[in-house]
């Protein structure tokens, strides 16, 4: 039956994950970051397309709405949810510069940028990096198994084992809620 296939590839995709002690290590650098950058009162900005747009979002608000506690609210702004704002960029300067432009204006040094690409080829991520990077805002992609051009451009990478989007973006939503709950803690909750 294609449905237990399914669910055994994505539970087969997480066995993978616990084993690779480069993506635990990095997922556990990217929570001391963000814990970093929100005890300095930086911000957590998040950006994607399509799919991985909706994790970013999700994400975000997980960090500023509420995740396992109740806690004040913390910054953090998936890039895109302004349609205004994206559609009159994107008619003027090109789809690629989006997300670019948002962070030259709305960043400062200390803040992270979460970029989510499965490919890590997005052109519009790739330039939010390159404004990230000049910015010196950490950057943290989440991206698949290869990491595409996003491995030259990102401070940390999320990458989950495989090559198939819904696994990798399922992927990356167990990785954010992670992050979420341990982030919320580890601020709130004197947990180490």
């Amino acid at each position: 039956m294609k449905i237990k296939g399914f669910i055994k590839e994505a539970i087969a995709l997480k066995e993978q994950m616990l084993k690779d002690e480069v993506l635990l290590y990095n997922i556990q650098k990217t929570i001391d970051t963000i814990v970093a950058c929100y005890n300095y009162n930086g911000k957590v900005l998040l950006c994607g397309n399509g799919g991985s747009a909706a994790d970013a979002q999700h994400i975000a608000a997980e960090l500023t709405g509420r995740f396992t506690m109740e806690r004040k609210p913390l910054y953090a702004e998936a890039l895109h949810t302004n349609t205004s704002y994206i559609t009159a960029v994107a008619n003027d300067y090109g789809f690629d510069k989006i997300y670019a432009r948002i962070l030259e204006s709305n960043s400062i040094n200390g803040d992270v940028l979460l970029a989510f690409s499965t490919s890590g080829n997005s052109p519009n991520i790739l330039e939010a990096c390159k404004v990230a990077k000049n910015k010196s805002l950490t950057v943290i992609g989440f991206t698949g198994k290869h990491g595409g051009k996003m491995n030259d451009l990102c401070d940390l990478m999320i990458k989950i084992p495989s090559d198939n989007t819904a696994r990798i973006q399922e992927c990356h939503i167990l990785v954010g809620h992670i992050i979420c709950e341990i982030v919320e803690k580890k601020l709130f909750d004197s947990w180490e």
